[in-house]
């Protein structure tokens, strides 16, 4: 326990003096209402601080190595350029609708505006912030939980760009709207804090293709929020590839907010960074709503991987689903947090929660908390972890077929990611995550975990190709 404390006590006294670096630019082109919104979240943050691993739910989360870093905000200015042929070798691109950020600022030069249907936007947040932002407005009057924690309010004060999608009501996007995240910082350890919005109107349906991604080496912190709010009837669909530098920290926090019969999936795909969390913050506030989370994270050597989920049940009649898995190698952490509240009132609730890992070395550790809190009757809720390693019943089948055993062990580790990746109901999208899963588990930290004969079959999936 000694330990631990003494490593909160540095981490607190490191975020005090990181925190002072990120006052927020209260100049140039805002609205007034932003420019105050954006002083209460740096003042929010200077009050409470980072969290420790004191908070329960950091406390497997490692913050002391970010608070040692000297991070500095990242102001535009890149020429975009030089970067494309890199951005598009990391991130790819599906064709169609496409906004790429820079460091957290918005790179038209890379970016592509595809025909969409009349009055959906799709474009970027400092674009409507200049022009009054009206319609974001809202933002500022956030009162049940304006910041889920420090970090969440550090970006509200320091976000100056990312994403804004706006669907109208009845409006259906076949094609995917892709939101590309570069991080490049010319050898200055930067801090990006992008905030993206996307609204779905009544009855609306999108697809969102989110990836993050940075030059191989440089040191940098993503600190993201996404917003999502769907209104009554609304569907969306929305994907996360996290495949960061691996000297990198990536924080991001997805703030969903379901009315009446709306029903919001999530695909979440974690491969890179140092020290990533995904946080995912769902509250179905109407009737007859549904959430889908579906991740998988693949943290090896030093990594560490958290995901902490909360699903909140406000409304009578609402399901939701998580499903959660693991693959952790070398001496790699991996963390599920996941957390289902069903409030008062919130009768005939269906929740399930799902989590299951696989170790493939001696070195590799879990820590896997399914929590639920119910406070009402009639529901129907269920929660269970599984942690072990690869089935030797299986294993010796595939060894008595004449398949040497690197090559078995990498024919069970790929199935049990693939299943993930088949649930995705956009095939073009299931074939970029298949690739990016299939090269992360034929490049391990130590030695492949697929011989390059099964290798060869797997990057065959058609539609794609090997980044």
């Amino acid at each position: 326990m000694t330990t631990v404390t003494d490593g909160a006590v540095r981490a607190t006294v490191d975020a005090d003096r990181a925190l002072s670096r990120f006052s927020p630019r209260l100049d140039g082109d805002f609205p007034g209402w932003f420019t105050d919104f954006r002083q209460a979240g740096f003042d929010w943050a200077m009050e409470h601080g980072f969290p420790t691993r004191k908070d329960e739910d950091w406390k497997y989360t490692r913050l002391e190595a970010i608070g040692e870093v000297p991070f500095v905000p990242a102001a535009p200015g890149i020429d975009h350029r030089l970067l494309s042929t890199t951005i598009d070798e990391r991130v790819g691109d599906l064709g169609g609708p496409r906004l790429v950020f820079v460091n957290g600022h918005f790179a038209s030069e890379c970016s592509r505006r595809a025909a969409l249907p009349n009055g959906t936007t799709v474009t970027s947040l400092a674009s409507a912030l200049a022009v009054g932002g009206e319609q974001l407005r809202w933002l500022s009057r956030r009162t049940p939980r304006p910041y889920r924690h420090a970090f969440s309010a550090l970006n509200a004060a320091v976000a100056e760009d990312g994403a804004l999608i706006r669907v109208p009501a009845g409006t259906i996007i076949d094609e995917p709207i892709e939101l590309a995240f570069f991080s490049h910082t010319g050898g200055i350890p930067l801090v990006s804090s992008p905030r993206s919005v996307i609204l779905a109107g009544p009855d609306s349906a999108v697809t969102i293709v989110e990836t993050h991604a940075g030059t191989h080496g440089d040191l940098y912190w993503s600190n993201g929020v996404v917003e999502v709010v769907l209104d009554e009837g609304a569907c969306v669909e929305h994907y996360t590839v996290q495949d960061e530098a691996e000297t990198a920290f990536h924080l991001a926090l997805m703030d969903v907010r379901q009315a009446q019969g709306s029903r919001f999936r999530s695909h979440s795909v974690a491969l890179g960074s140092s020290i990533a969390r995904h946080e995912v913050h769902v509250s179905l506030e109407g009737e007859g709503s549904e959430v889908d989370l579906e991740g998988l994270y693949l943290p090896r050597g030093d990594q560490q991987h958290d995901n902490p989920i909360l699903i909140e049940h406000m409304a009578p009649g609402c399901t939701s689903r998580q499903l959660y898995k693991g693959i952790v190698d070398g001496g790699a952490h991996g963390v599920f947090n996941g957390h289902i509240i069903v409030r008062p009132g919130a009768f005939g609730t269906d929740a399930s929660q799902t989590n299951k890992n696989l170790l493939l070395s001696d070195h590799a550790e879990v820590d896997t908390r399914p929590r639920l809190e119910i406070f009402a009757d009639d529901v129907q809720c269920t929660h269970g972890a599984a942690v072990g390693r690869l089935d030797e019943d299986a294993l010796f089948y595939l060894r008595s077929r004449g398949i040497p055993e690197q090559e078995a062990r990498g024919v069970l580790t790929y199935a049990f990611a693939r299943e993930m990746v088949t649930r995705s109901p956009s095939a073009v999208v299931r074939a970029r995550m298949e690739h990016l899963i299939a090269d992360r588990l034929t490049t391990g930290a130590n030695e492949p975990v697929m011989d390059s004969r099964l290798t060869s079959e797997i990057r065959s999936v058609k539609g794609g190709r090997s980044k």
